[in-house]
């Protein structure tokens, strides 16, 4: 935990390890866990596989990207620094303006997450 989902157009193997890299590295100096904590879920968004405003996009048109962080709750200053580091990370993966990148973070209590059918509030660690 964190996870990260990418909603995005598909990319280059390369640009999906830089943004697995810059990904990474952004939330292990933005929330302060190790990189063994972190995966990311690329998910591909063909262009017209989405709407905005009611109208369904095409491959003329800009499409947003969305990267969902599923992850136990962090202070404002945190996620601050995080959508930072994810925003750059999907501008250069994608290249992309940052008006293009929306993230969204889905906070979790201990109690809401289970690894191996253990709730996380259950271990020592938590």
């Amino acid at each position: 935990m964190p996870y990260i989902e990418v909603l995005a157009p598909p990319v280059s193997p390369t640009g999906k390890a830089a943004l697995a890299k810059s990904v990474t590295e952004g939330l292990i100096s933005a929330f302060g866990v190790g990189p063994e904590t972190i995966t990311l879920f690329f998910l591909p968004v063909a262009p017209g596989d989405y709407a905005h405003a009611g109208e369904m996009g095409s491959a003329q048109t800009s499409q947003r990207i969305l990267l969902k962080v599923h992850a136990y709750r962090r202070s404002e200053a945190q996620r601050r620094a995080a959508a930072v580091a994810l925003t750059q990370g999907v501008c250069a993966a994608y290249g992309v303006p940052g008006a293009d990148v929306a993230v969204y973070f889905l906070d979790r209590e201990k109690d809401e997450v289970a690894h191996d059918s253990r709730l996380a509030s259950d271990t020592k660690d938590a």
